[in-house]
C-alpha cells in the first residue's frame, strides 16, 4: 500500500501496526512465571486496572465500574498484556465465557482517541469497553472495538500515558531469576 493511499484510509490509526497482544488468563501470577520461566519474557510490571486508578469506565455504552489486574511486559518492540478478570462486566467475561482463556486482542496506539474512536465509528466500529485517566497527569485511554466478528480478534485502541503510576510489583524481583 502506498504512503498516499495509507493516509486516505478510512482507519488511520492502523498505519503503525500491532503494538500489543493481549490475553485473558485465569491467574495472573501463575501465567506471569510460566511466560517467565519458560520464554525468559519480563520484567512484568502489574497494576490493578478499576477505581481509584482508572478515573472512567464504561462497557457497552453505559458508565460502570469493572476491575483487572493486568502485568505488562516488552517481547522486543511488542508489549504483551495478561489480563485477570476480578469484578464487573467486562468484554474479558465475554471473550472468556464464548472462548475460553486465551488472545483477546490485539491492541494499536493512537495519538488521538477521539479522533480514532470517530474513525471507528463512522467505518460501523462500535466501542464496547474503555477507561481513561490512569496516568500520573490523568491522561491514558484504552478503547476496545466490536471486531472480533469481522477480523477474528478484538481491537484496542491505545492511547499511552505519558507518565505511568508505579508498578504495584515487578516479576521478577530485581536481582531475582
Amino acid at each position: 500500500m502506498s504512503e498516499n493511499s495509507q493516509s486516505n484510509h478510512p482507519l488511520p490509526f492502523l498505519k503503525n501496526g500491532i503494538a500489543q497482544v493481549g490475553l485473558v488468563v485465569a491467574d495472573l501470577e501463575k501465567a506471569v512465571e510460566m511466560y517467565w520461566k519458560l520464554f525468559g519474557i519480563g520484567p512484568w510490571h502489574f497494576y490493578t486496572y478499576g477505581k481509584p486508578l482508572v478515573k472512567r469506565m464504561s462497557y457497552r455504552g453505559r458508565p460502570v465500574e469493572h476491575k483487572m489486574r493486568v502485568a505488562l511486559a516488552w517481547l522486543g518492540p511488542l508489549r504483551i498484556e495478561l489480563i485477570q478478570i476480578l469484578e464487573g462486566d467486562t468484554v474479558y467475561d465475554e471473550f472468556v465465557k464464548a472462548h475460553g482463556y486465551g488472545v483477546h486482542h490485539f491492541g494499536v496506539l493512537v495519538d488521538d482517541m477521539e479522533a480514532a474512536l470517530r474513525a471507528a465509528a463512522a467505518a460501523g466500529l462500535e466501542m464496547t469497553m474503555d477507561g481513561s485517566g490512569f496516568g500520573l497527569d490523568g491522561d491514558g485511554h484504552y478503547a476496545y472495538l466490536d471486531t472480533e466478528a469481522l477480523i477474528g480478534t478484538t481491537l484496542e485502541l491505545i492511547s499511552r500515558p505519558q507518565r505511568r503510576m508505579p508498578p504495584e510489583k515487578i516479576y521478577p524481583p530485581e536481582g531475582g531469576t
